[in-house]
């Protein structure tokens, strides 16, 4: 079973993708870079970027009924790696323990050059 998700709470796809894949235990969602669904424009501030990405991951999540902390795997990819401790802080807001398994990298260039992108994976079971 491969089942597509979507909503309009969270960016449209830019390109020939969707925004998450539902199977029969785990959901993929590709990565988000912070836009805001409404406008389709990036949102400013390197915090409200990272804020903005958990928040379209969110409503992702919430439109297969699930939330956050269904998340188990992370990949966040950042234009500038001095971001890490501010992504942490907001996670740490965000995320309850046992925290998502996550890998951190720094890149040379993201879409619409944002500086920060996420993509996820989700247990249905807890």
């Amino acid at each position: 079973m491969k089942k597509e998700i979507s909503t309009n709470k969270s960016p449209e796809a830019i390109g020939p993708y969707s925004q998450g894949i539902e199977t029969e235990n785990l959901i993929f969602l590709s990565g988000q870079i912070p836009l805001d669904p409404n406008t389709m424009k990036l949102v400013e501030g390197d915090e409200n970027q990272i804020r903005q990405v958990f928040k379209n991951i969110d409503a992702l999540c919430d439109e297969v009924g699930l939330n956050l902390n269904h998340i188990v795997k992370l990949n966040v990819s950042l234009q500038d790696l001095s971001l890490f401790n501010l992504v942490n802080e907001v996670m740490k807001e965000l995320f309850v323990e046992p925290y998502p398994a996550r890998a951190a990298l720094q890149v040379a260039r993201l879409p619409l050059d944002s500086s920060i992108e996420v993509e996820a994976i989700l247990t249905k079971t807890l």
